[in-house]
């Protein structure tokens, strides 16, 4: 698999052949201005929750490459409302199935909101299960038990994690959701775009050593393999 970092919690998985977005926020952010979102390819786009720094570039992105949006069914309705015609609701509970393995919507504790003010439903975190590897992408969310779940429904290769937090988790409750998924390595993100997520680089990648799991802090417009 390839990871491909486009700054605070955007980024893309290449899985089976096929590209993966998350949570595209990529035009107003600060650090990720060298890109032009308009060679950025995508055959899914996955979207945590409603906040603008996470919905982002979403419909642009989705009408020019006709990405399947996979979100809550509420942003799943929005995105049809502005023209988005392939989308795949879905909630906490189930897999759903798709052409690259399954997903499965997790609980996420944090607020979810539209730019417009609409209601965007509850926030989730998502669970792959892939031929290549399973793997997680928690959103923006706070440490929580539902967590400990995580291992009934995949033995994760690698996850992504918020580690900025203020608004969600810090470096010291991923090393502790690190230990509830049982997954020693994490890709961090939602740190630094902002002054109230910046972190100090040194500290974090020690204390994860110290506790015998590995940080990856990937760095904005980087491809690493997975």
């Amino acid at each position: 698999m390839k990871f491909t970092y486009y700054g605070h919690s955007a980024f893309l998985i290449e899985v089976c052949n096929k590209k993966l977005l998350f949570d595209p926020f990529i035009t107003y952010n600060p650090l990720a201005t060298e890109f032009d979102i308009n060679k950025i390819e995508a055959d899914y786009i996955f979207i945590s929750h409603g906040h603008g720094d996470h919905i982002g570039d979403t419909v642009s992105i989705a009408k020019r490459t006709g990405a399947t949006c996979v979100a809550c069914a509420e942003i799943a309705g929005w995105l049809e409302k502005q023209g988005i015609e392939k989308v795949w609701p879905m909630n906490h509970g189930g897999p759903i199935h798709l052409d690259f393995g399954t997903v499965r919507g997790v609980n996420a504790i944090h607020s979810s909101s539209l730019p417009d003010g609409t209601y965007a439903g509850n926030p989730l975190g998502f669970v792959f299960t892939t031929s290549e590897g399973d793997f997680y992408y928690s959103g923006d969310t706070a440490l929580t038990l539902d967590m400990q779940l995580i291992p009934l429904w995949a033995t994760l290769k690698f996850s992504i994690l918020p580690v900025g937090g203020n608004f969600t988790m810090d470096i010291a409750d991923a090393i502790r959701a690190s230990d509830f998924i049982k997954c020693n390595t994490v890709i961090g993100v939602h740190f630094d775009t902002f002054g109230f997520i910046k972190i100090d680089h040194e500290k974090s990648f020690a204390n994860f050593i110290n506790a015998g799991k590995k940080l990856l802090l990937p760095i904005v417009g980087k491809t690493i393999e997975i």
